[in-house]
């Protein structure tokens, strides 16, 4: 490729890791960086406005070729932490469930655990900017990222969507990886992949400067999020696909 390789990213706290080592990496400036929330960048790629972008594996069917690059995704393997369902009411008495703008494999996951975990049938409605005040009554919502880190303690209700995965399929969990639309360069391939993973093997530097007041970070980063494309979470991801086909989940 001549030009420079455009990459998206995601601005939330739980890409900080992989983020690390890719802005100090001499291999920034092969490459434009672009971040935004994940439906964006999800957009972007199909839109093929970026290279390779750490998209919501959910568009995976959407794509016309597609390929996972690196080691290191967003997943878990139980509790995420900042992907949950939140509400007033128990998760059985909803009979509306908005969903965040920002995402799109969450809300799609959110559609299936409500269905084949929780056995419920509410209503569901694209969420818009400011929905957050719209969680009361029968009204759930399905929040992710930071926002879902501020809303942990305010909600009556929080439903973690990678803990009631794990507790159906007893499988981990991908929410995004590392998918361009191309086939790229192997040798930038593995750089990339060397950089996304100096982070994740020093938690320590990330956390240098980052604000602590939503979550310790520490333990998010260890004990909630799990980065590495290991083959239980290549499972996880087949089974997921499998039931978003077979139900039309990403239909809203």
């Amino acid at each position: 490729m001549d030009r420079k390789i455009r990459v998206g990213a995601v601005s939330y706290l739980n890409t900080k890791p992989l983020l690390y080592g890719i802005e100090r990496s001499p291999l920034l400036e092969r490459m434009e960086l672009i971040t935004d929330h994940p439906a964006s960048i999800a957009d972007m790629l199909l839109k093929d406005e970026i290279d390779v972008g750490l998209v919501p594996v959910a568009i995976i069917p959407e794509m016309k070729e597609y390929h996972i690059n690196t080691r290191y995704v967003i997943g878990c393997n139980g509790p995420v932490a900042s992907v949950c369902l939140f509400s007033e009411a128990p998760v059985e008495e909803l009979r509306k469930v908005l969903m965040d703008y920002q995402s799109k494999t969450s809300v799609v996951l959110a559609k299936i655990l409500l269905k084949d975990y929780w056995k419920v049938r509410p209503e569901f409605e694209e969420a818009l900017p400011g929905f957050l005040q719209e969680i009361k009554g029968d009204t759930g919502a399905v929040v992710i990222g930071d926002r879902a880190l501020e809303q942990r303690v305010i909600s009556t209700h929080s439903y973690d969507l990678g803990e009631a995965w794990k507790k159906m399929t007893g499988l981990p969990f991908v929410f995004a990886a590392w998918i361009s639309n191309k086939k790229l360069d192997p040798d930038w391939v593995e750089a990339f992949d060397e950089a996304n993973g100096t982070g994740v093997r020093h938690i320590d530097l990330v956390l240098d400067g980052l604000p602590q007041n939503l979550i310790n970070l520490r333990e998010y980063y260890t004990r909630y999020l799990s980065y590495e494309l290991d083959a239980e979470k290549v499972r996880g991801l087949g089974v997921f696909l499998k039931k978003m086909k077979e139900e039309n989940a990403f239909k809203l």
